[in-house]
């Protein structure tokens, strides 16, 4: 559902529209105005938002505040930054269907509570799976193959703030010969579209073969992963869940470095190395998702305290990046 255009353009908006040059944010927010299903995500939310009532100040429309809190998954922006910036820009106006002179932006504390709602009643989980129920029925999602995957994200590891202390929720971890501190992000990934289908939210010193039944879909009949993943199949909670879904998986997981090294040199080594770079052309797919979360969305340390908070900052995320990742199929 789009929002009402207004009856009539004002100064600015009849100014912009006669610019020369359309903008990268312009096009951007043209091509996720065409491809979010709104009326879906809508009705996830709408039984739990407020409604208009006799007393005190009418709510802001759900789809305002559904737009506001997409920008600021979108720009990476804290919430007084997402009010400043649509003040400033009139194409970020336009997406929101905001006129100066009839309406203010809604405030910083207003988003926070739209914000604490979402998280209250575990709807951002609610809409990746909705997106991802979208993306079903177009046939864009939901193969036979799973790619797992984790990466870390990291929390800002300094003491200076009111109890002295880090996040008790995230932990550090040795990646190589570096110590990283935060939280990890496990997916499971569709193997044809590069899709994220699956999230879980740990601590950083979790391991990645631990979260592995938990990103199955349970209709896989084949399953990639990194060297981390090494005797997965093994596992008790793996067949565990395997044997509950009645599913057999045949399982593609990356040979660790030292073992191909210590193959003689010969045709046997050489079969190995080519059968191993086949699994990491199928595997590099899980890695667009993240790209488009880190690089494209600005996600690279988490804004909020807790897994619980920034867990349902990573299901819109990966909603709306799965929706960025297949746009042109999306778009009319």
């Amino acid at each position: 559902m789009n929002p009402t255009p207004p009856s009539q353009l004002s100064f600015a908006q009849a100014e912009y529209a006669k610019k020369k040059k359309r903008t990268r944010r312009e096009l951007f927010l043209e091509k996720m105005e065409q491809v979010v299903p709104w009326a879906r995500l809508m009705e996830v939310i709408e039984p739990h938002y407020p409604k208009s009532g006799k007393r005190g100040r009418p709510p802001i429309g759900l789809e305002r505040m559904l737009r506001m809190y997409f920008v600021q998954q979108w720009y990476g922006l804290a919430d007084e930054a997402v009010e400043d910036a649509i003040y400033d820009s009139q194409a970020l106006r336009n997406f929101m269907d905001i006129d100066l002179s009839k309406q203010s932006v809604p405030d910083a504390t207003t988003l926070m509570g739209f914000r604490h709602l979402l998280e209250a009643n575990d709807l951002p989980q609610a809409m990746l799976v909705e997106v991802n129920a979208m993306l079903i029925e177009r046939g864009l999602l939901m193969s036979k193959g799973t790619l797992v995957d984790a990466t870390l994200i990291a929390a800002p590891s300094s003491t200076k703030n009111q109890e002295h202390a880090r996040d008790p929720e995230m932990h550090q971890v040795k990646k190589g010969n570096e110590w990283y501190f935060g939280m990890k992000a496990h997916v499971g990934v569709d193997r044809d579209s590069g899709l994220v289908h699956t999230l879980v939210t740990t601590s950083a010193n979790m391991s990645d073969i631990s979260q592995t039944p938990a990103l199955l879909h349970g209709q896989e009949t084949d399953v990639w992963a990194d060297a981390g993943y090494v005797g997965v199949e093994k596992r008790e909670d793996m067949q565990e869940a395997l044997a509950a879904n009645a599913q057999t998986v045949q399982w593609h997981v990356a040979k660790r470095r030292k073992t191909i090294k210590k193959l003689a040199e010969g045709w046997q080594k050489s079969l190995a190395q080519a059968y191993e770079k086949l699994k990491a052309q199928v595997r590099a797919r899980v890695e667009h998702p993240f790209h488009v979360v880190k690089n494209i969305f600005h996600y690279k340390k988490t804004r909020y305290k807790g897994l619980s908070k920034n867990d349902a900052q990573l299901n819109v995320l990966f909603a709306l990046s799965n929706l960025y990742m297949v746009r042109e199929k999306l778009r009319p």
